[in-house]
């Protein structure tokens, strides 16, 4: 368990950020998690960083918070948050986040008081969110056990077997076989991906057709420049670094007015503390109309109504269900591993996955079809009979999927 504790740390810090000597390295980890944060925090050293800054949270401490916190704390930011964001929004700093929750941590709060609360630090972040989505910086988001959650993927067992089991297959997940090949491992993985990446950039596709058993009938229009991106990506200042630790998915932008038709989920999507269950959603001109899930609505609902773009599709991305994530069958509940498992989509923000993002103004952007919201929600929508088929500008039809996994 050492071993592989150990890989995993210096896979996320060399491979995941690639952290350069000198860079300062900004870690968010559950006080549950400290082992984990240290070991981050000791590689990044070993490496070279300048600095370590670690901001710890607690879901006990966050449940508390939205329970019996004074009312008017849900409607405003402290100052010092945004600076504490802000001033390490630069080339010399990279950022890892440790992402382990109790999937239903916040059952019984107001939903009043938690989408004030998104929408206040939404605003207050903006600039630091929008730095990330446009690859200021470097950085990958990780996840490590915590015992509630791990309760929730394997119910039924001893509170220590269910985390050591959510180990064993996490460490699945991130190829970690712990013999020291991790890195090769991935460099391999992420070749692949990029062959994907370079099979669809080749086919400009002008839009998508989802179809399958659930009742999914969607057509998504792809702006003229998209660029699909997969696997790693470059920051604006030419550092390669992995977003998500596990990924499986190639991704691109949709375009905001482009969708129509219905989409259904086919995970439970975790989402602000709650569960999310049979998602249901109507799509016209790009913009959800008409939203239904059987359990959890007023979160989702509330959620879709943060600002105007969080009603418009931000991300599309496709996941094989041959990935290794999707072959365990496990639900994770926890959207770093589940969207590893399956194509979805993300209602809210776009990256900007365009060619020649980088000569874009944000205007230029906008009027390619890019989405802008405080937000970015994956939502799971892959089955085992889910068809894909790309519609060329000249009117091709190319199958993309079929029976859940790629054909192109």
């Amino acid at each position: 368990m050492q071993q592989k504790l150990s890989e995993y740390a210096a896979l996320a810090v060399r491979v995941g950020i690639n952290l350069k000597k000198g860079q300062t390295l900004i870690i968010s980890c559950p006080t549950e998690c400290a082992v984990f944060g240290r070991m981050l925090a000791a590689e990044a050293y070993d490496v070279g960083a300048r600095e370590v800054v670690v901001r710890w949270y607690d879901d006990g401490i966050d449940r508390l918070m939205y329970l019996k916190a004074d009312d008017a704390v849900f409607d405003v930011v402290p100052a010092w948050l945004k600076t504490f964001y802000e001033e390490y929004t630069n080339p010399q700093t990279a950022k890892i986040a440790v992402y382990a929750t109790d999937p239903e941590n916040l059952l019984g709060v107001a939903p009043d008081r938690i989408q004030r609360w998104t929408i206040a630090a939404g605003t207050a972040l903006k600039k630091y969110n929008d730095m990330q989505m446009a690859k200021e910086f470097p950085w990958c988001v990780v996840s490590v056990p915590t015992r509630a959650w791990a309760a929730k993927v394997f119910p039924g067992i001893e509170a220590e077997e269910a985390v050591d089991k959510l180990w064993d297959a996490i460490y699945y997940t991130l190829r970690i076989d712990g013999d020291g090949t991790g890195v090769r491992k991935w460099e391999e993985h992420l070749a692949r991906l990029q062959d994907r990446v370079t099979k669809l950039n080749g086919c400009r596709f002008k839009s998508l057709i989802y179809k399958n058993g659930l009742g999914t009938d969607l057509t998504v229009e792809l702006p003229e420049k998209h660029n699909w991106i997969g696997g790693g990506d470059e920051t604006t200042s030419g550092t390669y670094f992995v977003a998500n630790m596990p990924t499986e998915e190639v991704f691109t932008l949709p375009k905001k007015d482009g969708a129509n038709g219905v989409v259904y989920s086919s995970m439970p999507l975790v989402l602000n503390g709650h569960l999310i269950k049979d998602i249901k959603l109507t799509l016209k001109d790009g913009k959800i109309v008409d939203a239904y899930a059987s359990e959890g609505l007023e979160i989702l609902l509330r959620q879709l109504d943060t600002d105007e773009g969080a009603r418009y599709f931000g991300e599309v991305a496709l996941v094989p269900r041959s990935s290794p994530i999707s072959e365990q069958g496990i639900l994770y509940y926890n959207t770093l591993f589940d969207e590893n498992a399956s194509c979805h989509f993300a209602f809210g923000a776009a990256y900007p996955a365009f060619v020649g993002a980088e000569n874009m103004s944000e205007d230029e952007k906008k009027e390619q079809g890019m989405n802008d919201s405080i937000i970015h929600e994956d939502f799971m929508v892959g089955t085992p009979d889910l068809v894909i088929t790309g519609i060329t500008p000249g009117g091709c039809e190319i199958p993309v999927f079929e029976d859940g996994n790629f054909v192109i």
